[in-house]
């Protein structure tokens, strides 16, 4: 009682029972015990033991005084130890770059790399952000949407497409002072937008189950590819004309061919959620990121599987870092995870906090920058966290 009543006195909860050290709390950096760790639950572990510390039954002040000294000198330590971690990390938290006053669902990102700016489609706030990346401020907000998921810059005509779930449409704007300039219906749950910039194409998924192919000159749809089910991140492959369509609700992944508009192969999967997906040209290899269960899985482009490897909850995106051999991941759960490539060895190298909810994100390779969408939320307002590579 005299324990409890000194924890009350200076506000600390002692409602919790303390629990015994199991093994895989070894995986701690470092380990402070006030007694001895049995071996087999010790292993490998950096263990400081706090001797000389009585148990405070007769002097609770003595014990307190006692810890807490023991503790106010961990601290330089424990600061160094975080900052020489940091300094190895594969990532650097460069900057946050604040929304202004967004609220909810954020999805996908676009750069116009012309101009430096990145494009924010604000899903839960109607809305689009327009980051001016030269000076990491916002430059302009575009609203009176209607749930915007996808976004794209379309180089060859200046313009901004912008895709919204709730009544399906592309709505098209110049990319210069961000005036409307058209508007085209897709009929329901517009959502990726894929820029072929060889083509001069847009490709935007939509409805239950379709790839609509935009013509930039002409402003409208010139061709539709029907899919067994909504089509959430494709990804266009460079050279062979090919797309690679994640179908979580199928299961499935689909391959067409761009030239004729056409399916012509279907990939089953043994795992639901697969709703990111990235490919790795160098190495001819499709990335995909499922949900469940979390997994990055690596194949080959024509369906082969080469690798697997846990990674973090709820991924919306992932990217190849082919200067570095890496891949990023990012999770709503609230982490980056980042994998080493070595062969057909995919091996996490760092799990990077972000924010509960940082699901999506962009990775420039021009520029060498993550850019990471955080909602407003306990980690403070709505902000593009930046990201540097290292080395």
């Amino acid at each position: 009682m005299r324990i409890q009543d000194g924890l009350s006195l200076d506000g600390l909860e002692a409602a919790n029972t303390p629990q015994q050290l199991v093994r895989e709390d070894m995986a701690a950096g470092l380990v402070v015990a006030f007694d001895e760790i049995p071996a087999e639950r010790r292993g490998d572990a950096n263990v400081t033991y706090w001797s000389g510390i009585p148990l405070g039954i007769d002097d609770y002040e003595t014990t307190r005084d006692l810890i807490v000294r023991r503790i106010d000198g961990l601290i330089p330590t424990l600061a160094a130890a975080t900052e020489a971690a940091a300094e190895k990390a594969p990532l650097q938290l460069e900057s946050k770059i604040p929304l202004g006053d967004v609220r909810g669902r954020i999805d996908h990102l676009a750069v116009d790399l012309t101009r430096q700016r990145l494009f924010v489609a604000e899903l839960g706030n109607d809305s689009i952000g327009v980051v001016d990346l030269a000076a990491h401020s916002l430059l302009k907000t575009i609203t009176g949407l209607s749930e915007p998921q996808g976004v794209g810059y379309e180089p060859s005509t200046d313009t901004l497409y912008v895709a919204s779930a709730r009544d399906g449409s592309v709505r098209l704007y110049d990319a210069n002072e961000y005036k409307a300039t058209g508007r085209i219906e897709l009929g329901s749950d517009a959502d990726n937008i894929r820029i072929d910039t060889a083509a001069k194409r847009v490709i935007v998924g939509y409805g239950d189950g379709g790839l609509a192919v935009l013509d930039p000159a002409t402003r409208s749809k010139v061709l539709s590819v029907p899919l067994k089910a909504h089509p959430e991140s494709f990804q266009l492959e460079p050279g062979s004309g090919r797309i690679f369509v994640n179908l979580p609700n199928a299961r499935a992944v689909a391959v067409v061919d761009g030239a004729s508009a056409k399916q012509i192969s279907n990939w089953p999967m043994d795992k639901g959620g697969n709703f990111a997906m990235t490919i790795d040209p160098g190495r001819s290899r499709v990335l995909l990121a499922f949900r469940s269960p979390a997994a990055l899985v690596v194949f080959a482009t024509d369906g082969k599987p080469i690798a697997r490897a846990d990674t973090c909850g709820d991924v919306d995106d992932l990217f190849v870092d082919a200067k570095r051999e890496r891949v990023y991941v990012s999770c709503g759960a609230g982490y980056v995870d980042v994998f080493e490539v070595d062969g057909s060895t995919y091996r996490r190298i760092a799990r990077l906090p972000t924010a509960t909810g940082a699901r999506t994100s962009l990775f420039v390779p021009e520029l060498d920058r993550l850019f990471v969408a955080v909602r407003a939320g306990p980690s403070g307002p709505a902000a593009i966290w930046v990201f540097k590579p290292m080395p």
